[in-house]
């Protein structure tokens, strides 16, 4: 299929498919006319590296997925350096999830600092209840 099938077929625009060619994840074919050719194949890599990105890797992180698929492998996460690259972004996240813990209970010790210094909280009427 020609460039601008795939892109339609994968939801992306045909310059998103030229820069993962340019990065190396998406190897096209030529055609006796010199149009890029791409597969089945093809359509696999994008959409893995599509729902990669979807839960947040970067491009570079879904190089060992796209690997893997060109191995031979059904899946792009059933060779050890995907596996790898998983424990390393659940690592990352964990490490965020922490900061926002240690970012929320800042947040309330303020708000509770706030609160205590106001002997009267200030208070705005609600409609019909005046």
């Amino acid at each position: 299929m020609r460039i601008s099938e795939l892109a339609k077929r994968t939801g992306t625009t045909a310059r998103a498919l030229r820069f993962y060619e340019a990065q190396g994840l998406l190897e096209a074919g030529r055609s006796a006319n010199g149009y890029r050719d791409y597969g089945e194949r093809d359509y696999r890599l994008v959409t893995e590296i599509q729902t990669l990105q979807a839960i947040g890797f970067s491009l570079d992180e879904t190089r060992p997925f796209v690997e893997c698929l060109r191995a031979g492998h059904e899946t792009g996460d059933s060779c050890a350096d995907s596996i790898e690259v998983y424990e390393r972004k659940l690592a990352e996240v964990d490490a965020l999830l922490g900061r926002l813990g240690d970012v929320r209970a800042s947040l309330l010790a303020k708000l509770a600092e706030a609160l205590a210094k106001q002997p009267d909280p200030c208070r705005v009427p609600v409609a019909g209840t005046e």
